[in-house]
């Protein structure tokens, strides 16, 4: 089993930066990969950022060039660096993680609001 706790979130205004981080425990070797979701109240969940083994990283086209996404192995954290923030951002984000590449992720965090002011 692996546990994954978010913090960070918050409320900033537009144009401002905020950092996620995810605190994974548990059998982290299993671990193949992981990624920041987020989704709000009545949509679908999409994803906002993944990295697997080996430091391949993807976006999704919203946050591309905007948003980071790193991984600590040696302080078992995921982090997800948001700049350039718009209200449109506003979501929950969970943090996730997978022990296959190609299939779903197994194990998902409670997730951690952020509110982006215009």
């Amino acid at each position: 089993q692996v546990q994954l706790v978010e913090s960070g979130g918050g409320l900033v205004q537009a144009g401002g930066s905020l950092r996620l981080s995810c605190a994974v425990s548990g059998s982290i070797s299993s671990i193949v990969k992981m990624a920041w979701f987020r989704q709000a109240p009545g949509k679908q969940r999409e994803l906002v950022a993944a990295v697997i083994s080996g430091g391949s990283t993807n976006y999704g086209g919203a946050v591309t060039g905007r948003f980071t996404i790193s991984r600590d192995n040696a302080k078992n954290t995921l982090s997800l660096e948001m700049t350039s923030l718009k209200p449109e951002d506003t979501d929950v984000y969970y943090c996730a993680a997978g022990r296959s590449r190609w299939t779903a992720y197994d194990y998902w965090g409670q997730g951690t609001q952020v509110i982006v002011s215009s």
